[in-house]
């Protein structure tokens, strides 16, 4: 009786858990809702007061105005030439980063040297400087490289920028990787470059996964240097879909708003369904050493 009184007791405790749980959901996806069933509305539905409610005439115009022919900035060209500069920006940046965040940890950990320590602290120091106090050095320094008001000055922005978090990522990882496999593959004859190639590189799978994650968020949905230092061309997605919206005189168009916010955050979602059980997993892989 008491084994069967207790099954009872956790099952209703079960479904009250997932009921809270399911709540929260309906809660935490109810603007995704929002968004999504007025992009697909005329405007003339929206403005009558059924935001909440399904498209009554289903139509694809306002996804297809935000992308090729709404008004944005001067030019009547839409989301499309921006977000292909979002990709341009985000693919070398992201991938610049780790590589050189996993050399820095490999460093850090196998190679270490007199001042390591330190060397590792400034970058970690790196990470919580603000972006308001980058803003006027790293335009001067741009201007001095010749990539101010381009995409490949966005690119060398958020590769600096990201460096401390890539690093920390990968310094993190490798503390907990065997030295002696290391030592073992000095031994045999391998040098700096082949260890990190064929042995620690191949490992970090997991750990690369939250890196890129982290990263390719982070750069995706970057307003404020983008703003800075981008010109009307080289504007990355965020930029240009706030542009959007400030563009339009008189009746907003709401449904087309939806439409261009859904798409400036489809990657990133496409991101997170593709790898983001890895994150967690990734994180937790350098957490405990031994």
């Amino acid at each position: 009786m008491v084994t069967a009184s207790n099954s009872r007791a956790s099952s209703f405790g079960r479904i009250v858990l997932y009921a809270v749980l399911g709540l929260f959901c309906i809660y935490y996806l109810l603007p995704l809702y929002v968004m999504l069933v007025n992009s697909l509305k005329p405007l003339s539905e929206i403005t009558a007061g059924g935001m909440m409610s399904l498209p009554r005439d289903w139509t694809f115009a306002p996804w297809l105005s935000a992308w090729s022919s709404a008004q944005v900035g001067v030019e009547a060209t839409g989301l499309r030439p921006y977000f292909l500069n979002s990709i341009v920006m985000v693919v070398p940046a992201v991938a610049l980063s780790t590589l050189v965040g996993a050399l820095n940890g490999y460093v850090l950990t196998k190679w270490t040297f007199r001042g390591s320590t330190i060397v590792f602290g400034l970058l970690l120091f790196g990470c919580f400087i603000p972006f308001q106090m980058v803003l006027i050095p790293m335009a001067r320094m741009l201007g001095l490289m010749g990539l101010a008001g381009s995409v490949a000055g966005l690119v060398f922005v958020h590769f600096v920028y990201g460096i401390g978090f890539s690093t920390l990522y990968f310094r993190n990882y490798y503390a907990a990787f065997p030295t002696e496999l290391v030592r073992a593959a000095q031994i045999d004859g391998a040098g700096f470059f082949r260890i990190f190639l064929r042995i620690l590189l191949p490992s970090s799978g997991p750990i690369a996964v939250v890196c890129i994650i982290w990263q390719f968020t982070n750069i995706w949905n970057d307003f404020l240097f983008g703003a800075s230092f981008s010109d009307f061309s080289s504007q990355p997605m965020t930029v240009a879909l706030n542009n959007l919206v400030q563009s339009s005189t008189g009746v907003k168009e709401y449904n087309v708003h939806f439409a261009g916010a859904i798409m400036a955050a489809l990657p990133t979602l496409f991101v997170y369904i593709v790898a983001g059980r890895y994150f967690v997993r990734g994180l937790m892989a350098g957490s405990v050493k031994g």
